[in-house]
């Protein structure tokens, strides 16, 4: 499995190269800066998050953390839940990420 380093380092070295392909395409400094934006936005939301403090109901996430956010989890040798399920999280990615994307694929195209 790999770490968040690993992945942070996969994810950076893709969006590089798609920088240099918007750039060859589009020869638009502009939209390689807009791109390099989105993307860094794209991977510091979702691969980078505070995946505890967001690891609680909706409601809570106004609140701060506390010590016992953390206590009450069961200990183990593996507890991560980075990739839980969450249907109200997954929606809100969705849709945030998705009107990114679409906005920068129209100013992109342009």
């Amino acid at each position: 499995m790999m770490n968040n380093e690993t992945i942070f380092q996969a994810s950076m070295s893709c969006l590089a190269a798609i920088i240099v392909l918007i750039g060859l395409c589009t020869r638009s400094f502009y939209k390689m800066v807009a791109t390099y934006l989105f993307g860094m936005l794209a991977i510091c939301g979702v691969i980078l998050p505070d995946w505890e403090f967001f690891d609680r109901s909706v409601s809570h996430w106004c609140t701060p953390v506390t010590v016992n956010d953390f206590t009450n989890k069961s200990p183990g040798p593996f507890t991560s839940t980075r990739f839980k399920f969450y249907p109200v999280r997954s929606v809100v990615y969705a849709i945030v990420y998705g009107f990114g994307l679409y906005r920068w694929w129209i100013y992109i195209s342009s």
